[in-house]
């Protein structure tokens, strides 16, 4: 079913249903997402504040089959907030629905509108000596609805889990315009059909994501985190094992990283303070969050001294106070910018399994050796399983110069992760960049499926057309 752009008399159309606030200009900053490999288009910029707002404009976009992209905090590594080509879409920007709407200290419980920003709700829910624990180096503008329909995982996953994990229920706009009222604040409801978990990770292909019920946690008495050196990722894997042996569920979160993350840190943003005065192949950071009574600093020794005791660990250093311990995750949340800044001839958001992490990393490095000579930046959530794993031109040269590597280089690293069980969309979704890997690695089956829900969701594929599957009129 071909679908229609949004054009003036469509636009006047909406002037005549909504407030005057609720149509914005057509900004470039709604249409650029953080790589610059698109450029997206937009019939028109609509901002409501209210769910029965976006109703209407699902609504009227229904009726004249105009495609409709929902926009977040714009973040989005996969093209997901960005229509390039076709019909002129209506960019559906949730930024004024960021309203905490109630938090409930005494269930761990919040509900929270789609345009909220992360660090923001971070900050309420500490505010009732809460956390919420999701947390990603975008939290100063990723907002809650992107967050959601990525299903993002970041740096706490091993401990808290997904954005899945953390939601209870939601408020969402499906897309003939009616408003599903879903705001439940229950762990237990088995009354039919998951449809939460259907629109979270959808990627606004089924849905508007409006507004969520959030679980959160009691806030940890005491923190610790330490930087420890490994001579491997396999003996990071079993320190991770003998970690959790000694410390279960004190240990929020265990980051693999190459002594490449620091060298591009160095060239790039020279003014960081670098831990180590003589760089690391390798090396972790664990980060600990225990009960009251219970001491990090020595919990984090006692795990390095038996570590060196079966030659786990080379060095370390722990956090001594607050502002070491938030250098040491500055250092660690400013790698992707460094990445950013030297500029990847391809980047690969994967997982698999835990065991066959070291086994990957070699033989990746040995693939693309066949190719050309690269430098590797490889380093994410060991504890989950998921790597970034990204592929630099050597020093001194550009990434242009290699464009045409560019295919090669991604076809063999995904290759390999699927040879080995593995997922190439870990944590940032399929968007549009990814929907030929979903085509090429996904099982046949699911995808069936995938294919009959969106149908079944949105028959006339007006929600955010050629993101996580291609347009039903191009199948």
């Amino acid at each position: 079913m071909a679908l229609n752009p949004a054009d003036d008399q469509f636009v006047e159309t909406l002037r005549g249903v909504l407030p005057a606030d609720a149509l914005r200009v057509v900004e470039p900053r709604y249409l650029e997402e953080p790589r610059g490999r698109w450029t997206g288009q937009a019939g028109c910029v609509v901002a409501p504040e209210r769910v029965e707002e976006v109703a209407v404009v699902v609504r009227r976009a229904a009726e004249a089959r105009v495609p409709i992209v929902p926009y977040s905090g714009g973040t989005g590594l996969v093209g997901g907030q960005v229509l390039s080509d076709g019909p002129a879409p209506v960019l559906l920007s949730l930024e004024r629905m960021n309203k905490i709407r109630a938090v409930f200290p005494e269930e761990n419980t919040m509900v929270v509108e789609a345009g909220v920003i992360l660090s923001d709700l971070q900050d309420s829910a500490q505010e009732a000596d809460r956390l919420f624990p999701l947390s990603i180096a975008a939290k100063g503008s990723a907002r809650l609805g992107g967050l959601l329909s990525t299903n993002a995982g970041g740096v706490n996953v091993l401990r808290y889990g997904n954005a899945r994990d953390l939601c209870l229920g939601l408020e969402a706009v499906m897309p003939d315009g009616q408003i599903w009222h879903g705001l439940k604040r229950l762990r237990k409801d088995n009354m039919g059909y998951d449809l939460r978990n259907l629109l979270i990770g959808s990627e606004g292909t089924l849905g508007v994501i409006t507004a969520a019920s959030l679980t959160l946690s009691p806030r940890p008495a005491a923190q610790g985190t330490a930087l420890i050196v490994v001579p491997g990722p396999e003996a990071a894997l079993r320190l991770l094992a003998m970690a959790q042996a000694q410390l279960g569920e004190g240990i929020s979160g265990f980051e693999l990283i190459a002594r490449t993350g620091l060298e591009f840190l160095k060239e790039t943003m020279p003014g960081l303070r670098q831990p180590f005065s003589e760089l690391p192949d390798w090396f972790v950071l664990i980060d600990l969050g225990l009960a009251q009574g219970q001491d990090p600093a020595q919990a984090l020794e006692q795990l390095f001294a038996r570590a060196l005791q079966d030659e786990l660990v080379r060095d370390g250093i722990i956090a001594q106070s607050e502002a070491q311990r938030q250098e040491f995750w500055t250092l660690r949340e400013q790698i992707p910018e460094g990445n950013k800044r030297i500029g990847s001839i391809s980047s690969h958001d994967i997982s698999v399994p835990m065991g066959v992490i070291p086994a990957f990393i070699i033989e990746a490095e040995q693939r693309l050796a066949k190719l050309g000579t690269f430098r590797i930046n490889c380093f994410g959530h060991l504890g989950d399983g998921n790597l970034h794993f990204n592929v630099f031109p050597p020093k001194g040269q550009k990434r242009e110069t290699y464009r045409d590597l560019r295919e090669q280089v991604q076809r063999t690293v995904h290759d390999l992760v699927h040879e080995m069980g593995g997922s190439v969309s870990a944590e940032h979704g399929v968007g549009r960049l990814k929907v030929p890997d979903v085509e090429r690695y996904e099982d046949p089956v699911k995808l069936q499926m995938m294919r009959a829900i969106k149908a079944a969701f949105d028959p006339r594929g007006i929600m955010n057309p050629g993101a996580v599957l291609r347009n039903l009129s191009d199948q």
